[in-house]
């Protein structure tokens, strides 16, 4: 098996020299920037790379998590873009395989793959954040249909998506005597009569997140992935998926680590004992997570049940990347509040630094956001001490 990833790893390197953009794509968070990122997908796709260890049957190669792991390794290595088919390839997908109906298999996978159709989760709701289950957003059965109204925020990609799968409560009696009963996982084509979707611009100015808001949109009952009531078992394994490994992601992070040194030495700081220990700080917290992500491989390969472990990744990789990119804003001084394409900022580092500024503001943003989607540190902390550890509650 060793030979057969480094053969795949090799192949896949060349594919990836031949085929990743010269030209960056521009940020995906605007609306032509996100079109070329989607075209990028279609290319991953037709190269037969967009979910190496997904089945064949569904448009993958069949592959285990060690040759996911190979090419994620190289794509990062490559440079190549970011993706944006997460809410599809590692959210709704695994749901579909696990819950989904033959004919929706067929009707949604394939879209999801090829990057026809962008999905977005629909859990959040105002006030309903944390306490996910006290969400409000009802869906009236008529016949075969749903007649949903309600609201859903911090939609991720949810100004660009075509379609959103979403919590709604379908039996509100169930509800009040358990909130976790009575919710149902339903599938919404975002341009259906009554949905409005409304871009929230964020702290660093982008407008990817958006609010999605349901007047009376009728939605065929077949859209219903699950038991109708059941849907919070969907989502709880739509968490699992959200919280745990992303296989080979980690890679990702060791690319951002060699930007900070690329940081340290055009702030002319290469000799400077603070920032190395800074560099090797983070280097080692990286590489911890990789050995973590080969183990949990080995043992998702060994047909061990990883949800009980998904808290403790989830807290692993947002604490990671936040400290690395905190660490970066440190580094610039004062710099840091110009944001990365500032003259000033470009005139004191080289062009490759500053190429890796540029995009450094976003994603210090994201990783502070990152430790409060999918459930924050802190609930995770309480997770990881009262079911794996069998430490006593937290009082209530």
């Amino acid at each position: 098996m060793t030979r057969d990833v480094t053969e795949f790893r090799a192949r896949a390197r060349e594919w990836l020299a031949g085929h990743v953009p010269r030209e960056p794509l521009g940020p995906y968070t605007s609306p032509e920037g996100f079109e070329r990122h989607r075209a990028w997908e279609r290319v991953l796709f037709q190269g037969g790379y967009a979910a190496v260890d997904w089945p064949e049957e569904y448009g993958g190669r069949g592959a285990d998590l060690f040759h996911t792991i190979a090419f994620a390794e190289e794509y990062y290595r490559a440079g190549a873009p970011a993706r944006v088919n997460m809410g599809g390839l590692y959210l709704l997908g695994p749901i579909l395989m696990k819950y989904g109906t033959p004919s929706q298999r067929a009707r949604w996978i394939p879209r999801l793959l090829s990057c026809e159709d962008i999905w977005c989760q629909g859990f959040s709701e105002p006030e309903s954040g944390s306490d996910l289950a006290s969400l409000r957003t009802q869906a009236v059965r008529e016949g075969e249909e749903f007649v949903v109204n309600g609201q859903k925020i911090w939609t991720s990609l949810g100004a660009f998506a075509d379609w959103i799968f979403a919590l709604v409560r379908t039996d509100p009696e169930a509800g009040r005597e358990n909130k976790h009963r009575g919710i149902t996982f339903l599938c919404v084509d975002l341009r259906s009569p009554g949905v409005e979707v409304r871009p929230l611009a964020m702290v660093d100015g982008t407008e990817g997140f958006a609010e999605v808001f349901f007047t009376d949109v009728r939605v065929p009952v077949a859209n219903a992935v699950g038991e109708i009531g059941d849907g919070w078992r969907v989502a709880m394994s739509t968490l699992g998926f959200e919280r745990g490994a992303v296989f080979g992601d980690h890679a990702k992070y060791s690319a951002d680590v060699a930007s900070f040194a690329e940081l340290v030495r055009a702030r002319g700081l290469a000799g400077d004992a603070l920032a190395l220990d800074e560099l090797g700080r983070l280097f080692v917290e990286t590489e911890v997570y990789r050995a973590n992500v080969y183990r949990l491989a080995e043992l998702a390969e060994g047909g061990a049940d990883l949800d009980a472990r998904a808290s403790v990744n989830k807290l692993f990789w947002t604490e990671t990347q936040h400290h690395i990119f905190t660490a970066g804003l440190d580094l610039m001084g004062g710099l840091a509040a110009l944001g990365g394409g500032s003259p000033a900022a470009r005139a004191a580092l080289t062009p490759r630094a500053a190429e890796a500024w540029a995009d450094w503001h976003h994603r210090y943003w994201y990783a502070r956001a990152a430790m409060i989607f999918g459930g924050t540190s802190e609930i995770q902390r309480n997770i990881i001490s009262e079911r794996l550890l069998g430490l006593p509650r937290e009082p209530r």
